[in-house]
């Protein structure tokens, strides 16, 4: 289920700030850097997504001719790779110093917080499972995996636990950023499934097509994971 990559680009912008001095553009335009075009190409990709990010196109917004972006990257998969790394940061508690009684709240902080980065950023949610993996997303599943084991999770079940968790924000992420029914069309939706109650009997008791407390949803399917990963004593 990992990504290809395994990580590796993760070293590459390193070597290449190392080794490879700033372009300094014609005019008033700042130097051209990896940071520079890493957080450029972010906006291209907030406002149109993919496929609307080119070389070209993010050469013009960053006022430098395109080969020049050769010299910080190598092509646009590793634009992908860096801008996908970027908005993934978590900046929560540190992976040390967590008692053991606060472990789903510690949890909940990050999961919840990579959830709300992933909305933020609506292209991130189907770019992140076929990219490689970068330093800050590795950083996620290193503190998941340790607070997860911290809490009594065995290790032949760690992998098990840490997938379902990814999974499951991820289709969280993926279904709120998709369905954009307005309150008249959820409760039009309803009323059609009123008419059918006798062959959907179920989901029109629970009302399910007017739900749209999507933040209290997902807190309490991460609660029914968290208590099969380790129940509550």
């Amino acid at each position: 289920m990992a990504a290809k990559g395994g990580g590796a680009q993760g070293k590459r912008p390193q070597r290449r700030v190392e080794s490879v001095p700033s372009v300094q553009q014609g005019g008033s335009e700042p130097a051209l850097s990896i940071e520079r075009i890493v957080a450029t190409a972010v906006e291209l990709l907030d406002a149109d997504g993919v496929d609307g990010l080119k070389m070209r196109r993010l050469a013009e917004s960053l006022g430098a001719g395109a080969m020049s972006l050769y010299w910080h990257v190598d092509n646009k998969e590793e634009v992908f790779d860096l801008a996908l790394d970027s908005v993934l940061e978590y900046r929560g508690p540190p992976p040390r110093g967590i008692e053991a009684a606060e472990w789903r709240g510690a949890i909940f902080h990050m999961l919840e917080d990579w959830r709300a980065s992933m909305l933020r950023h609506p292209w991130s949610a189907s770019l992140l499972p076929r990219r490689a993996l970068g330093p800050n997303i590795l950083n996620r599943l290193e503190l998941l995996g340790r607070i997860l084991s911290d809490a009594g999770v065995a290790d032949a079940d760690l992998n098990g636990a840490i997938w379902s968790l990814w999974n499951y924000v991820i289709g969280a992420t993926i279904t709120r950023a998709n369905f954009d029914l307005s309150d008249d069309d959820m409760a039009a939706a309803q009323q059609r499934l009123a008419h059918l109650s006798e062959k959907y009997p179920t989901i029109e008791r629970a009302r399910l097509l007017l739900d749209n407390d999507w933040d209290g949803a997902f807190r309490k399917g991460l609660d029914f994971l968290l208590d099969g990963l380790v129940p509550r004593q």
